[in-house]
C-alpha cells in the first residue's frame, strides 16, 4: 500500500523522546508489582520512566547517547524537541489514536511534565549511576544483569536509518543484557516512521530463535500510531 508522502513523520536523526510511566506500562503492558525487578530503559532520552520508577522504589536505568552531553545540551535537545514533534503532530492529527492523551495540546502538556520530572531526577544528586551514556548495538552493561529490558520508539521506527544487521545485533544484545531464565526484552512499536511493518521481522525472529529467544507478539495498550497495535516480547 503506498503512503502519501503528507501523511509521512518526517524525522532525520533520532529524536529525544518525553513519555511517562503510564505510557510505559501500556506501551509495554507491564505488571503492577515491579519493586522487585531491575529495568533497563534503551534510548530513554528526556522520558521520566526512570525517575517514575525510582519514586516507587523500583530500580530502573536509563541509557541513551545524550547522556555523554553537557548536561544543559542534553536538555535544551529534549525540551525542543516536544515543540518541534508537536507541531509534527498536528499536522498529522488526523492519523492517531487520541483516546489516551485526549488531543494534541494535552498530549503537549503530559510531555512537557514528563520532561520537568526528567529534568529533576537528571539533576539531582542520587542520579549517578542511574543515567549511563550509551548505545545500541554494545551497551555498557555486564550480561543478565536486568530483569527487563526496554526500547520504546528507536528500533524498527528508524527503519530508513538502520539496517537489518543492526537491528539483529540491537536484539542479541538486549538479550545478553536479560536474566537467564527469567529476563524478558520488550520493544515498541513495530513499526516505522512511514507507518509500515519492521520488513525484516521473519528473520529478526529467526536469529532470535537461534540465539535461544523464545519470541511472541503481544497486544499493547497504547494504539497511538497507526497500526501500532502489537510489541515484541522476547524471553530469555
Amino acid at each position: 500500500m503506498s503512503v502519501n508522502k503528507r501523511d509521512v513523520y518526517e524525522q532525520v536523526g533520532v529524536a529525544a523522546t518525553c513519555r511517562g510511566f503510564e505510557e510505559y506500562k501500556r506501551m509495554f503492558v507491564l505488571p503492577d508489582q515491579l519493586e522487585h525487578s531491575r529495568i533497563l530503559d534503551i534510548a530513554g532520552g528526556a522520558s521520566s520512566f526512570t525517575a517514575d520508577c525510582r519514586s516507587r522504589g523500583i530500580d530502573a536505568i536509563a541509557v541513551d547517547p545524550r547522556y555523554a552531553l553537557e548536561p544543559e545540551l542534553m536538555l535544551a535537545d529534549g525540551k525542543q524537541e516536544i515543540e518541534t514533534s508537536t507541531e509534527k503532530l498536528r499536522a498529522l492529527a488526523h492519523r492517531f489514536d487520541w483516546t489516551f492523551y485526549g488531543n494534541i495540546d494535552l498530549h503537549r502538556e503530559g510531555r512537557l511534565r514528563s520532561f520537568d520530572k526528567f529534568a529533576a531526577d537528571y539533576a539531582s544528586s542520587t542520579a549517578k549511576g542511574h543515567y549511563i551514556a550509551g548505545s545500541l548495538p554494545e551497551l555498557p552493561f555486564e550480561s543478565g544483569t536486568f530483569d527487563l529490558v526496554l526500547c520504546s520508539h528507536f528500533l524498527f521506527l528508524y527503519a530508513e536509518q538502520f539496517d537489518a544487521s543492526f537491528h539483529e545485533r540491537a536484539v542479541l544484545e538486549m538479550m545478553r543484557l536479560c536474566r537467564p531464565g527469567s529476563g524478558q526484552v520488550r520493544i515498541y512499536p513495530l513499526m516505522s516512521l512511514r507507518w509500515e511493518p519492521y520488513a525484516h521481522m521473519d528473520r529478526l525472529l529467526e536469529t532470535i530463535r537461534r540465539a535461544g529467544g523464545r519470541p511472541r507478539f503481544e497486544r499493547s495498550q497504547l494504539p497511538f500510531m497507526p497500526g501500532s497495535e502489537d510489541l515484541l516480547v522476547v524471553e530469555v
